[in-house]
This record gives C-alpha cells, sequence and structure tokens, in this order.
C-alpha cells in the first residue's frame, strides 16, 4: 500500500494544494532528499529556460527551442520505456491526457516566447500565479470548497500581479500577458492531473512528450533555422536540463507528500534571478520584487492554510 501511494504522488504537481492529492507517510530521510530533488528541479528547469532566451537573443524562434525541449525528452523516455512502450503508452483517459499534454504544451510555449520579450524573473513571479490559480479551479471545477482563506489567497496573488503589471502605467507588455497565460495553462494542466490518477506515471509522461513533439513539429516547417555549429550545445542543452529537471521533480514526489514540497516551488524565481543576471546582466526591478513577494506571500499562505486544514482532518475521530 505504501508503494502504491508513492507512485500516485508521484503524478502530483509542485505547487497544486494538498488537497488534490493522496496521503503519503515517507520517512524523514526521504523528505530530506525530496526536499534536495525539488532545489535541484527547480535549478534545472529555470537553466532551461535561461537557454531558451540565450537562443531567442541569438535569432531563433522559440518554437524551435521548444521543439528541441520535447524532442530530446521523447528520445529519453522512448529509450527508458522501450521494452513495454505500447503497454506504458495504453490510457485509461486518452481524451484527457491530450487535454494535459496540450495545456503543458500551451503553457512552455507562452513561457519561451515570453522571455524572449521580459526578463526571466518577471515571466516567473508571474507564472508562479498557477499555485493560487489551481485552488480556485479547484473550489470552481472539481467541487472542493472554496472557503475565506482560499479567496484571500487568491486576491491577493493577483495583487501581487497587478504590481508586477503596473496597468495604467503604459502599454502591459505582451511577455508579462504571455507570462499570466503561461500560469493559467499550468494550472489547467494540473487539475486535469487529478482526473488521470488512474494511468501510471510512465503514462503521462509519454504523453506529454510525444504529443508535445507533434503539435511542435506542425510549426517547424514555417519557423526552422538551421542552428549554427557554435548554438547546437545550447539546444542539446534545453533538452537534457528540461529532462533533468522533469527527473528530479518525479523522484521528489515519489518521496514526499506535496504539502511538504510546495514551497519550494518559488525557488524558482530565485534560480531566475540568478540566471537573469549571470547571462544577461539584468536583475528585477524594485516593483517585480514586491509583487513577486505578495504572490510568494499568498500562495505559501493557501499552502499553509490547507496543510493546517488536511492536518485538522487527519486528526479528528472518526
Amino acid at each position: 500500500m505504501a508503494l502504491r501511494a508513492r507512485k500516485r504522488i508521484a503524478k502530483g504537481p509542485l505547487g497544486a494544494p494538498s488537497s488534490l492529492l493522496p496521503p503519503v507517510t515517507p520517512e524523514a530521510s526521504d523528505t530530506a532528499r525530496a526536499m534536495l530533488f525539488a532545489l535541484g528541479a527547480f535549478f534545472f528547469l529555470t537553466l532551461m529556460d535561461a537557454f531558451a532566451k540565450a537562443l531567442g537573443h541569438r535569432g531563433y524562434d522559440p518554437m524551435q527551442s521548444v521543439w528541441m525541449r520535447y524532442a530530446v525528452n521523447a528520445a529519453i523516455l522512448t529509450l527508458i520505456y522501450a521494452r513495454h512502450l505500447p503497454r506504458h503508452f495504453k490510457s485509461r483517459h486518452p481524451g484527457l491526457q491530450l487535454a494535459r499534454a496540450s495545456a503543458q504544451m500551451v503553457a512552455a510555449t507562452c513561457f519561451f516566447f515570453a522571455i524572449r520579450e521580459i526578463g526571466l524573473a518577471e515571466a516567473t513571479a508571474l507564472a508562479d500565479l498557477n499555485p493560487v490559480i489551481v485552488s480556485l479551479g479547484a473550489g470552481l471545477f472539481l467541487g472542493e470548497r472554496l472557503g475565506p482563506h482560499r479567496i484571500f489567497g487568491i486576491a491577493l496573488a493577483f495583487a501581487g500581479a497587478m504590481i508586477i503589471l503596473r496597468p495604467g502605467t503604459g502599454v502591459i507588455a505582451p511577455g508579462a500577458i504571455l507570462a499570466l497565460v503561461t500560469a493559467v495553462s499550468f494550472a489547467t494542466g494540473m487539475l486535469i492531473t487529478r482526473k488521470v490518477r488512474g494511468d501510471s506515471t510512465a503514462t503521462s509522461l509519454l504523453w506529454a512528450s510525444y504529443i508535445g513533439l507533434a503539435i511542435a513539429s506542425l510549426a517547424q516547417p514555417f519557423v526552422w533555422r538551421t542552428p549554427a555549429p557554435a548554438d547546437l550545445w545550447l539546444f542539446l542543452a534545453i533538452g537534457l536540463a528540461g529532462t533533468m529537471g522533469q527527473f528530479l521533480m518525479i523522484r521528489a514526489f515519489t518521496m514526499a507528500e506535496a504539502s511538504t514540497l510546495a514551497p519550494f516551488g518559488y525557488t524558482g524565481l530565485i534560480f531566475a534571478s540568478l540566471w537573469g543576471f549571470m547571462f544577461f546582466g539584468s536583475l528585477p526591478d524594485g516593483f517585480t520584487i514586491l509583487g513577486a513577494l505578495v504572490i510568494i506571500g499568498a500562495g505559501l499562505y493557501v499552502w499553509w492554510r490547507e496543510r493546517r486544514a488536511a492536518q485538522s482532518l487527519h486528526k479528528s475521530p472518526r
């Protein structure tokens, strides 16, 4: 039973409310390692974003970077599951898997286009709205109770987004809008994940990679530019960093509760700011920092309230 619970929790997205995920009771040593894996996951995922931004600066279309990200991921997963590929690809919920993979594909594409226009830290801060959007969606579409604490956290997070966007001070940058679409699309994928628990982790990974690769391939005749030899390592690095980040994320969720790992999702903003400074010499401005802190505070508040509610429910007499 413990092994089954761990496999089920592996499919939970970081930042999703604990009420969307089944309980698991890991050992303390597993929890410590899971925290390290979560940190490593965001290290590599934000590094992937930095590589994509660098390629955008060199004139490559973001869809080409998206294609490479999925191509390398699909190739690695195919090698891993080659012996039983048809069995792993068979899904009990093909329609939902298609919708989930498409939402993830939209999120990745919008984010790569966003970071071509705005800084890594700004885009990451806006995309960090996804946990509270999941809370809102869980209340509206999954029948979960949308209490005053959730509503307060959601309102606070959107206030943080408005601080970053600063409407009324000029035209809102298209890149910022794309980052918000990223948050909505990513949250949509997480909510659909709640509905495909009957499928294995391997099935969800294969559907996500193959569907993403298929959609990205449709755009390549219109955007493809033969990479310069000096840029080949960047394209390969995008795929490898994305795959490594995904692998570490799954490992983290096999070893610890989602409610324990949720706060580590916000370390992505720290890493994104680091890469932005190291690679592009840019740092977030004061409004972005303030708005990001408000969004993070809202997300942590929702996480704390849901964790506390879950603990109270667990301790209550039956």
